[in-house]
């Protein structure tokens, strides 16, 4: 488990797969911690944090601990340039100025994720809102914002919906309490645009949207919203994002991630796909 905060380094996924190989090189070339350290004249932790991406993947580094790994000049030249490319920042690093770098993590993430679930209490998940009751979202959550800042955060959120239109787009699959849907954000125009964009949204083949009614009553997932994503690359592992107030939480321990995918499939089977969309249409029409 890890939890991310302003001021940390918010990794790429490839900066991810490289330092898992990274350990699994070493792993492989029955290497300990200690014995990397000593070749880079380094502490254990910083070792360390190379394998979890949570620092740079210095070239000089890198090409040193593979020759002390065994690997040969070829392997180690193109493992060299991957490390190169996986410490360019992403698109996202423009709006580092008005996004916390906890978040900037999710981004990564979500831009290559194959599969996405999400679980949301309070709000219509980011990539299916429209710029309206985005608009009104963040607005919420920054009473004390600028119009400015306000615009470049909407901005980025409509940018991550760009990933849902690729021709390799990833499949999500969204589970939301009713509650969402009376929750009024924006006024009675936004909210009926919105229920009409979830509807046009859910028609789509790799987008599934489930609305949890009331009725379901308490249940395993009333709790704080998540987000699981599954990769295509075999280093990664599933992982877990869970939003706090001020930080977030990522998940890779099996434990937690299953007991998460769980939850989310669980909480999918108190409704259906035809009841979802009875439900959004008659809250459609009560906001016209």
């Amino acid at each position: 488990m890890s939890e991310a905060r302003s001021g940390t380094s918010a990794p790429t996924v490839l900066r991810m797969i490289l330092g898992r190989r990274l350990r699994d090189m070493r792993l492989e070339a029955g290497a300990s911690l200690e014995d990397a350290a000593r070749a880079l004249r380094v502490k254990t932790l910083t070792v360390r944090r190379l394998e979890k991406a949570e620092v740079a993947l210095k070239p000089l580094y890198v090409e040193k601990l593979l020759e002390t790994f065994g690997a040969d000049r070829q392997e180690t030249e193109e493992f060299v340039a991957l490390a190169e490319r996986a410490n360019e920042p992403g698109w996202w690093h423009s709006y580092r100025d008005v996004v916390p770098s906890w978040f900037t993590a999710y981004v990564s993430l979500e831009t290559d994720a194959k599969t996405l679930r999400t679980y949301e209490p309070q709000y219509v998940t980011g990539l299916l809102q429209t710029p309206e009751y985005a608009h009104a979202v963040l607005r919420g959550g920054l009473p004390h914002g600028s119009e400015e800042e306000l615009a470049r955060r909407v901005e980025l959120r409509l940018r991550r919906q760009g990933l849902l239109d690729r021709e390799d787009a990833p499949t999500l699959w969204v589970v939301m309490e009713e509650a969402v849907l009376h929750r009024m954000v924006g006024g009675p125009d936004v909210m009926r645009e919105q229920i009409e964009r979830l509807l046009d949204m859910s028609e789509l083949p790799h987008v599934s949207v489930d609305i949890v009614p009331f009725s379901a009553g308490a249940h395993i997932g009333a709790c704080a919203p998540f987000t699981y994503f599954r990769f295509e690359e075999p280093e990664l592992p599933d992982i877990v994002y869970s939003e706090l107030l001020s930080a977030a939480v990522y998940l890779d321990q099996r434990e937690d991630v299953v007991a998460h995918l769980e939850a989310h499939s669980r909480m999918a089977l108190m409704t259906s796909s035809d009841d979802s969309r009875a439900l959004l249409n008659r809250m459609r029409k009560e906001y016209s």
